[in-house]
């Protein structure tokens, strides 16, 4: 299975980030969303599960929660914006995968068997930081992930 991720928009959505996304089944969104726009646009694709980032306001963000819990092929996935607000520890509580996004930094790593993923930033340019999504794969009930650099 092909889990889209994204996060960090502020509002735009561009057509690389689109393309990246295409084939996927599903697709997270780490917060920052700036525009419930952007929601519809990538449930064009696939279904989307997100969570509200710290510069989320108004009513439509405030339908968002703060952290989402999703499964797909018996793998538990804890999504949440700003990974410092992570307030559990993800192996005891079952989960293989972090999701999260803030920092605008793309990032792939496992602790204590838990696959921790940033996607970056795929909305406005930000310092000398790629823009970029990711993919998620499961296959055979193991998470790996790859950071696509887009523009």
């Amino acid at each position: 299975m092909l889990i889209g991720v994204i996060s960090d928009t502020h509002g735009l959505l561009r057509p690389e980030a689109l393309a990246a996304l295409q084939a996927a089944e599903h697709i997270i969104h780490a917060g920052d969303v700036g525009s419930p726009d952007i929601l519809e646009r990538l449930r064009a694709i696939a279904p989307v599960s997100a969570v509200r980032g710290n510069v989320d306001r108004g009513p439509w963000a405030m339908a968002l929660p703060e952290n989402e819990v999703c499964e797909f092929g018996g793998i538990a996935i804890y999504v949440l914006h700003d990974l410092a607000e992570l307030g559990l520890n993800p192996a005891s509580a079952g989960f293989k995968v972090v999701i999260s996004g803030h920092t605008h930094q793309p990032r792939v790593e496992i602790m204590r068997g838990v696959l921790y993923l940033n996607p970056g930033s795929s909305g406005p340019k930000r310092f000398r930081l790629p823009i970029t999504v990711a993919h998620l794969t499961i296959e055979a009930a193991q998470p790996r992930a790859e950071i696509i650099e887009i523009a």
